[in-house]
């Protein structure tokens, strides 16, 4: 009993260490598996500190993977009356802000959710709220509005952070969506 243990331990171990190989990569790195987890589902993290300070100073800094690049060309190209505010910026400012929305928007994206996104959109549309994207409708077609906009901790769908305590990190987890006053949400 305790031989065919040892053998057995051994073949897994060897396994294990042979699993590159059958792979057919010699520089196999387990932190590329986890990269590729993290990357096949969700929507990337907000990563621009610039980002992150600008926008993330009126509402929330939403990951770029919640729109795709024509909506945030037309959502930059605006900022002069962006939802009712001015949100100018001076153009070094402007420049380094669209290029990262653009080159990590949701038609851009290697995520999942963003890929969703992307793809609920029909061709023609051109949507800057992203409460207005299809997969978005559907994702939160079963919350009441009692829960939204009568609810003073949220007051809209836009407020992604108010349930969604991660968002910023492109966590959107229907798991860990805490409505204020209401408590965890479980469709």
């Amino acid at each position: 009993m305790k031989s065919t243990l040892a053998i057995s331990s051994i073949i897994f171990t060897i396994g294990i260490l042979l699993l590159p190989i059958v792979w057919g990569d010699n520089d196999f790195r387990w932190s590329e598996l986890e990269e590729y987890r993290h990357k096949s589902s969700g929507i990337a993290a907000v990563s621009k500190p610039l980002y992150k300070e600008e926008c993330g100073s009126c509402h929330m800094a939403y990951p770029p993977g919640l729109l795709p690049a024509s909506s945030w060309t037309k959502v930059m190209s605006g900022l002069e009356d962006h939802f009712g505010d001015n949100a100018e910026i001076d153009d070094e400012t402007y420049q380094s802000i669209s290029r990262f929305l653009l080159a990590n928007s949701a038609d851009q994206s290697d995520y999942r959710r963003s890929r969703k996104f992307s793809q609920s959109i029909n061709s023609n549309a051109m949507l800057i709220r992203i409460s207005d994207i299809p997969y978005f409708k559907h994702e939160h077609d079963e919350i009441p509005q009692r829960m939204v906009s009568a609810n003073p901790e949220v007051k809209s769908f836009s407020q992604c952070d108010a349930c969604h305590a991660n968002a910023e990190q492109g966590l959107f987890s229907e798991h860990e969506v805490r409505i204020p006053g209401y408590g965890r949400w479980d469709d």
